[in-house]
């Protein structure tokens, strides 16, 4: 098998992964402990699928029996510039670095799944693919692999990467030579957890999804607490702030794939632009983005917190017509945004 390993390690470069390796099912024990504290403690907020079949969730083995290794796959898709300056544009929109053009899940698993076919021609098992939206705890099995850490702001770091990379996994009933796991090269840098805008962390290696802004702007329904509003600033899909200020940024590289490549209409949007879209005009423009997930309510929330933190009072035009919108939390948002530019 270590020669087959050997080869899959190059067909996976081939494919326009950026590194690969692999580890065994339940090379991650503590996961399972983690996650029932985690959610114990209620943490996970309105991410109710968390809780949903956590069992498979915290193990792999109970997952897929059968399988006998994970092969992790990490795949970039480094920005061409530092998100961060977009923090001082408030009459611009930030979104997080990834969702800037085609939603990720759909390269990343035809990829999977032409190495995953790749290897079956290669020996006769049984394989399955994972992109993100399966009970796999993706992070730990990448640590696990040797393809990075679990830094302080609980994402993983690659020496290799930095911090911009997505995960997919194959398990397959193969029995493959299993790699060393990354140690943690964080050290004293604390750097990620004073970036954060809303205090989410805990403590370093412990995140509060409830606080983080990422987790507001993508996964919350409904208005969000106003005392967190202001601190979003114009944050209005995702926030980038504890990866981007990562040292090991220093080995990241841009991406190569083209998908990841920002849309222009989406590097730095109009805050103004996009707080006019209608159901239809949402669709329109984020068809095929993982934007489109959120729906235009959430959307057009988020944009509305980002107009009310501009300072900016010419914007108030552009807010004022969603202060009679039929939907309460545009309502609310648009109240909120117009008593701050007042």
């Amino acid at each position: 098998m270590e020669e087959l390993a050997t080869r899959l390690r190059a067909q996976a470069l081939a494919e326009g992964f950026s590194d690969i390796g692999i580890c065994a099912p339940d090379a991650a024990p503590e996961t399972a402990g983690r996650l029932d504290a985690f959610l114990k403690a209620g943490l996970h907020g309105d991410m109710g699928w968390m809780a949903q079949r956590s069992k498979w969730r915290g193990s792999p083995t109970a997952l897929w029996p059968e399988a006998k290794s994970v092969i992790m796959l990490a795949e970039n898709y480094g920005p061409d510039e530092d998100p961060l300056r977009l923090l001082s544009m408030k009459d611009r929109g930030s979104i997080s670095v990834y969702a800037r053009n085609k939603d990720y899940h759909d390269p990343v698993k035809k990829r999977l799944k032409r190495l995953g076919r790749w290897l079956i021609e290669q020996e006769p098992c049984e394989i399955k693919v994972f992109v993100d939206t399966a009970p796999v705890m993706e992070k730990p099995l990448a640590q696990a692999a040797g393809l990075g850490w679990q830094g302080k702001h609980t994402n993983v770091v690659s020496r290799k990467l930095g911090s911009w990379f997505f995960l997919g996994a194959i398990f397959t009933t193969l029995d493959l030579p299993k790699d060393q796991p990354e140690p943690d090269h964080c050290g004293n840098c604390r750097s990620c957890l004073d970036a954060c805008p809303t205090d989410a962390f805990i403590a370093p290696y412990r995140l509060d999804p409830r606080k983080c802004i990422s987790y507001l702007t993508i996964e919350q329904k409904g208005p969000i607490d106003p005392a967190l509003r202001a601190q979003m600033g114009n944050r209005i899909y995702g926030c980038d702030d504890c990866l981007a200020v990562c040292p090991w940024n220093k080995f990241a590289q841009v991406a190569s794939d083209a998908a990841y490549w920002a849309r222009i209409e989406l590097r730095c949007p109009k805050l103004e632009h996009l707080v006019t879209l209608d159901d239809a005009d949402f669709r329109e423009v984020f068809a095929g983005s993982p934007i489109k997930r959120i729906g235009r309510v959430s959307f057009v929330r988020n944009v509305l917190y980002a107009i009310g933190n501009s300072g900016d009072a010419s914007m108030a035009a552009a807010a004022r017509p969603l202060a009679s919108d039929p939907d309460d939390t545009i309502k609310d948002a648009a109240h909120w945004a117009l008593e701050r530019l007042s």
